[in-house]
């Protein structure tokens, strides 16, 4: 039988359920509304000021201990040693994390330019189709800034309001960059109509669109699916135990709890792969994972600008 002492038990009784969960298991967490949160396995247990209900049993808590407890079935000395095993850096690091997030600098949005016609150019000689670029112009992801004339790829949050912007440049300075105050948690994405389960993971939002291409090419339709970028490669820890899942995948399953499924297309290089790998140890058995990295080149803009090189198209 497991042995814990008074000082163990002290310290797991001040750690909260919703700290916990954002630690140990993002995945289970799903956010309701401004300030009370779910769990995916139970979603009639509320999280909210520091308390937690389960309202189907009738039962509630305020610690992860209390969870850990009357929720998991686990034994007392178990669950205490389960939170100890958290370490106080970590707990300081969310902490942290969730109190910058209820003061988040304001975004500033490049100022657009009067037509997004270098943008369309560019992405058109990335072999990124046109029905994909117009699609994102007429619904505000993707625009055309006024100076340096860059492209600007925008994330919303669920209102609509843009919080977080990707730049790249058109030219062959290769820029690449974020706007003032973006918020990762919002990076660029393209949502699924209905009750979609299905979620495809990227590293960048040209990859994103490229993978929205290649589905076009196929005759299939795109937006049937959950699509999201990470604005750039998400680099875990090396030891994967003190890794969390990236905070733009974490809040997107938070936004969208139907979705079940997530498909990886992170790039073919070494930080992909470790990526990949992290994402899947992290998040399963709770999502199922399929791993589907680009079939050529390094990324998948690569491995659309191969398939129309193969069938002989033209980029534009």
């Amino acid at each position: 039988m497991s042995y814990v002492n008074k000082e163990q038990i002290e310290r797991a009784k001040r750690l909260d359920l919703l700290t916990y969960l954002q630690m140990c298991e993002p995945a289970e967490l799903v956010r309701c509304s401004r300030n009370v949160y779910t769990t995916r396995t139970n979603d009639s247990l509320k999280i909210s000021n520091g308390k937690w209900y389960w309202w189907s049993r009738g039962i509630g808590g305020r610690s992860a201990l209390d969870y850990l407890i009357k929720v998991r079935g686990m034994s007392f000395p178990d669950a205490v040693l389960r939170i100890e095993g958290v370490h106080p850096g970590k707990i300081l690091m969310v902490s942290q994390s969730c109190q910058q997030r209820t003061s988040t600098a304001r975004l500033e949005l490049p100022e657009p330019y009067e037509n997004s016609h270098r943008v369309i150019a560019y992405l058109s000689k990335r072999g990124i189709h046109r029905s994909v670029i117009d699609y994102c112009l007429e619904t505000g992801r993707l625009y055309e800034s006024r100076r340096y004339h860059n492209a600007v790829f925008v994330g919303f949050d669920q209102e609509g309001t843009p919080r977080y912007a990707a730049i790249r440049g058109t030219t062959s300075t290769r820029y690449m960059g974020e706007a003032a105050g973006s918020d990762k948690r919002y990076s660029f994405s393209i949502s699924a109509p209905g009750n979609c389960t299905e979620l495809h993971l990227f590293e960048s939002a040209i990859d994103l669109l490229s993978y929205c291409t290649l589905e076009h090419l196929a005759g299939r339709d795109w937006r049937q699916a959950h699509k999201l970028s990470l604005a750039g490669i998400y680099r875990p820890r090396t030891n994967g135990e003190d890794s969390t899942p990236p905070s733009a995948l974490t809040h997107y399953l938070q936004c969208f709890p139907q979705v079940n499924r997530l498909v990886l297309h992170l790039d073919n290089d070494e930080p992909g792969r470790l990526a990949a790998a992290t994402i899947q140890k992290l998040l399963s058995p709770a999502l199922l994972i399929s791993d589907e990295p680009p079939k050529f080149g390094k990324d998948v803009n690569n491995e659309l600008m191969e398939f129309r090189r193969r069938r002989g198209e033209p980029s534009r």
